[in-house]
């Protein structure tokens, strides 16, 4: 099947970075926290990134500019929309259910006789007929309605209907002003680009086999799964000034609910490889009464030698020209908790904090802990157990 026009040429953009950088694919997905098959991919066009942030630290590694990064951008929006197009076939029209027969109202019964007047009864009071309204009166009251309409219209008095409330009033000379820094997460990450472990209450015979990475996110909306005893999410922050920095001052863990562990079966995306941990790594154990987002040591695997990269705790600094990457392990053994993040930030005597969720939704992550775990057999082309597979464990 001939690759989208679009997609090629994102492709070919990715391979011209790559190759402009000249270091492999390893060491490159190493330092995106993706595998070298993934970014391999990126590269012939073989799969599109669900979202740019990868790219664009690909193009921030590459020494890409800023005008060949905003035409990256592009070029993946054009081609992300093919791959959309691709996987989403038209839907079938659905049927319109014809409209069931009303029943016949039940006819009113005819009144009776009228009952004879008793001749002891006292007579009641006549009413006084009413007067009717006089045409003047009538016309002159039309005419003032009709005035009052105009009126409320050229003094620009806007109508409400009676079940809206009022818009909320901004107090005069005061906007929200905009946030002096950019930031995108990515909640749907495997460790290494290849390593994942998804809670589905599924049967292994109504499971999919397990997608590559940039796919992760359709599989497991398709599916319903959630992460199972680790969920990786990476925050990605840029200022929007060259010079004046943004301080990020703290990362706080807030657990909204905890409940027991998903008694779902346990699939694995991969049959235990791993990768390289990247900078500004977070541990966060969600077991904990109250979590804390733990900073810890990273790793270095672009160069010859694998280097140990100190944990630095916060505050960091980002502008425009020196983005900044958080990567946070959510672990749970013990419950199904529903948790997500406070980033606190200053800059130019302003501060606040922003709220970091899965797209309006807290993240979600539950023990794996003696349920039924299974790997997919690309041989026999089903999802099998550890025990079938000689895992343990």
């Amino acid at each position: 099947m001939p690759k989208d026009a679009a997609v090629e040429e994102f492709a070919g953009l990715v391979h011209a970075l790559k190759a402009r950088d000249g270091r492999s694919f390893e060491a490159l997905g190493r330092r995106l926290s993706v595998s070298a098959s993934t970014l391999h991919r990126y590269c012939s066009g073989a799969t599109v990134p669900e979202e740019f942030a990868v790219v664009d630290r690909l193009a921030l590694l590459c020494g890409a500019d800023e005008e060949e990064r905003r035409a990256l951008e592009a070029a993946w929006t054009e081609a992300d929309r093919a791959r959309r197009r691709a996987a989403s076939p038209l839907p079938s029209p659905t049927p319109v259910p014809a409209a069931p027969e009303s029943d016949p109202e039940p006819s009113a019964p005819e009144p009776g006789p009228d009952p004879a007047p008793d001749p002891t009864a006292p007579e009641a009071p006549r009413a006084r007929p009413r007067r009717a309204a006089s045409a003047p009166l009538l016309v002159a009251a039309a005419v003032a309605l009709v005035v009052l309409a105009l009126a409320a219209a050229l003094l620009g008095h806007p109508t409400r209907t009676a079940s809206a409330p009022a818009p909320a009033s901004t107090p005069p000379g005061r906007t929200a002003a905009p946030l002096p820094f950019t930031w995108t997460i990515g909640s749907e990450l495997w460790q290494g680009g290849c390593g994942h472990t998804y809670l589905v209450d599924r049967a292994p015979r109504a499971v999919a086999p397990p997608p590559v990475a940039a796919d992760s996110g359709a599989w497991a909306g398709t599916h319903g799964a959630v992460h199972g005893g680790e969920a990786l999410v990476r925050i990605t922050l840029q200022g929007r000034s060259p010079s004046d920095a943004v301080v990020l001052q703290a990362l706080h863990v807030r657990v909204v609910d905890r409940a027991a562990p998903l008694p779902w079966s346990a699939y694995r995306m991969d049959n235990g490889c791993g990768g390289a941990v990247t900078p500004r790594h977070f541990a966060v154990d969600l077991d904990r009464p109250r979590p804390l987002a733990r900073p810890v040591d990273g790793l270095d695997a672009s160069g010859a030698e694998v280097r140990t990269i100190p944990a630095v705790s916060f505050p960091y600094k980002v502008t425009s020209s020196d983005p900044e990457e958080l990567l946070v392990s959510a672990r749970t053994a013990g419950c199904d908790c529903r948790w997500y993040l406070e980033l606190e930030w200053s800059a130019g005597g302003r501060s606040g904090t922003v709220r970091i969720t899965d797209g309006g939704k807290p993240f979600r992550t539950s023990g794996t802990g003696g349920r039924p775990a299974y790997v997919y057999d690309p041989a026999e082309a089903r999802w099998i157990t550890d025990t079938e597979s000689g895992q343990t464990g």
